[in-house]
């Protein structure tokens, strides 16, 4: 039976983040955090080793795959900053071209420093993101 590798952990968020080795990445990581906490309402937590999320919903799809995964999360990683935000959003590409720089793959935006980016823009990516996630998966 397949078993889900993101998982939300008991690991100490203030813990991981103190561990990261770059003064920047991890000043950063704490300014994400205040961010997300601030427009999500939730409190951070671990999700597998390296990803901090806020809230949580459980999908399934299509396929009968399913699985919980958290509403909003980043991670700073080593290389760059992962965002995580819902891929197919209707705001998602207008509210990006006024982001700042970044690139991105399917659901991850990926940053350097935060000081590169629109902190609102962020702001509203974050929310816009929550709201049609919870939109496609409502809680039973």
């Amino acid at each position: 039976m397949y078993e889900q590798k993101m998982k939300e952990t008991d690991v100490s968020v203030i813990e991981f983040i103190e561990q990261i080795e770059s003064p920047k990445k991890r000043e950063d990581a704490y300014r994400l955090l205040d961010i997300y906490t601030e427009v999500t309402g939730y409190r951070a937590k671990m999700w597998g080793p390296s990803i901090i999320g806020f809230g949580a919903y459980h999908y399934v799809y299509k396929t009968g795959h399913e699985g919980d995964a958290p509403l909003a999360a980043f991670s700073p990683r080593k290389a760059k900053i992962s965002l995580y935000f819902e891929p197919d959003y209707p705001e998602r590409e207008a509210l990006l071209a006024r982001f700042g720089k970044y690139t991105s793959g399917k659901s991850c935006v990926y940053i350097n420093k935060v000081d590169d980016i629109d902190i609102d823009v962020l702001k509203e990516l974050i929310s816009k993101s929550v709201e049609f996630t919870r939109d496609q998966y409502p809680e039973k």
